[in-house]
């Protein structure tokens, strides 16, 4: 199977199988969506959507944040994980939202980016679901799906987004990140896998680019 068959069968079988993926984290906006992103490092998105509708009832705008008491955040956040690390971070990006950004999220890779608690990965959610601008989130579940099924060789997830972008579509990246996402948890976990009879590692797998 040559690279490029491989890459459209594996985009053919992820349009059959989620021909249209929601977005996994419940939002009402742009800043919603930048907040939960940040909550659901090294956590669960059931625990974040657990998690999100008592901050945000206390506060879902930059403006109403930065007013909030970082221990308050924090007590309400706490079953995310490394709350003490994202209540400051929560806290001091919605205060520079309002100071810099005129109280609305960035739209840009650089300015998210320079937001606290913001890396690459989470300006990237945001730019491609609230934005619609082309980018290929990769977490832990699309690292692990491109290396099973041949498409990097990277050691990180910087190299994998990259060679990612290479195989595939650029109008494809935004629906497509959503689609490995949702197969990795349902077909292609991590533990327990069994390629025989995975609908794409029981095709490509074995094959090599």
């Amino acid at each position: 199977m040559t690279e490029s068959e491989k890459t459209f069968f594996i985009q053919q079988k992820l349009d059959e199988l989620y021909p249209a993926p929601p977005i996994p984290l419940a939002h009402q906006d742009s800043y919603t969506l930048l907040v939960a992103v940040l909550l659901s490092a090294q956590c669960t998105d059931v625990r974040v959507n657990q998690v999100t509708p008592q901050l945000f009832a206390l506060a879902h705008t930059p403006q109403d944040m930065a007013q909030v008491a970082v221990e308050e955040i924090q007590q309400i956040i706490r079953p995310c994980g490394l709350s003490p690390r994202k209540a400051k971070a929560i806290h001091e990006l919605s205060q520079i939202i309002v100071d810099q950004h005129e109280g609305k999220v960035p739209q840009t890779f650089e300015d998210l980016e320079a937001l606290p608690g913001v890396g690459h990965k989470t300006a990237s959610v945001v730019m491609s679901q609230a934005y619609g601008v082309p980018a290929f989130p990769v977490d832990t579940h699309i690292h692990r799906l491109a290396q099973r099924w041949g498409l990097s060789e990277g050691k990180n997830v910087v190299q994998t987004e990259r060679d990612l972008k290479r195989l595939f579509p650029e109008n494809s990246w935004n629906k497509l990140h959503l689609q490995i996402i949702y197969f990795g948890r349902e077909y292609c976990p991590a533990r327990g896998h069994i390629a025989a009879v995975c609908p794409i590692c029981s095709v490509v797998a074995s094959s090599s680019i």
